[in-house]
């Protein structure tokens, strides 16, 4: 699970989708689909603070923007965290592998998105509008749910609608998607069974895998990493189907 924590953590840095390493890892030790979610939820909210501060320099001057978007991600979070525990156990257990399926397709397309993203780049739009703040809340209520591949899904809402550096819109992303993570949390520890032990060995690995997915991760292969959370994410399906 700590190694697990670490490459989530590195890989919710880069883009995204770190939820692919440490589902399947919780499922794999035996913890229901619900539980693992619920940790898996609260153990990588460190990974994504220290990511934060990782990209501290792509992140001055964005404060504005942050508490714009911020609202619409924690909105839609709490309906997402809302929604996974009071639909039954039955319905998550049906829906997480289709999640986990376009997940992979997001992260399997990615290099495209990334293209579709610099090839629609023309327009001037600081802020974005209202489709913006209706995306970005989307994606909250589905992070709350869930979350895998939010972090893809929020860059590309993210980098089609602003002009503005890449780096400095990954960054907006992470602190976005860790805001998600942050206010599912709060409810769950409230209102849901969690697996502390994972929790704690999740977050001592997400916080370091978030430095290192801020700092060094860019010199990592983007394939390689693509490939692993594809890997991850295919057991993932075979042991809920299974």
């Amino acid at each position: 699970m700590l190694v697990a924590g670490f490459g989530a953590g590195t890989i919710n840095a880069l883009i995204g989708s770190g939820t692919l390493i440490t589902f399947p890892a919780l499922l794999a030790v035996g913890y229901s689909p619900i539980v693992a979610n619920v940790s898996n939820n609260l153990g990588l909210v460190p990974g994504a603070a220290s990511s934060a501060v990782g990209y501290r320099e792509e992140l001055r001057g964005r404060r504005g923007q942050l508490l714009r978007y911020a609202p619409a991600t924690a909105i839609g979070s709490a309906i997402g965290a809302i929604l996974l525990l009071t639909l039954p156990e039955a319905a998550f257990e049906v829906i997480v592998p289709i999640l986990i399926a376009i997940s992979l397709v997001l992260v399997i397309l990615q290099p495209r998105l990334s293209a579709w993203v610099a090839a629609r780049r023309t327009e001037h739009r600081p802020e974005g509008g209202k489709v913006l703040l209706g995306g970005i809340f989307a994606t909250g209520i589905y992070g709350g749910y869930f979350g895998a591949a939010q972090g893809i899904l929020l860059f590309g809402i993210l980098a089609s609608s602003l002009d503005q550096d890449l780096r400095e819109v990954n960054a907006v992303r992470a602190v976005l998607a860790g805001v998600a993570n942050a206010v599912a949390a709060v409810i769950f520890v409230f209102a849901a069974e969690v697996a502390w032990l994972a929790v704690l060995l999740i977050a001592i690995g997400s916080t370091a895998g978030g430095l290192f997915g801020a700092k060094i991760g860019r010199r990592l292969s983007d394939a390689v990493l693509r490939a692993v959370v594809v890997v991850v994410g295919l057991a993932a399906i075979a042991q809920l189907l299974l």
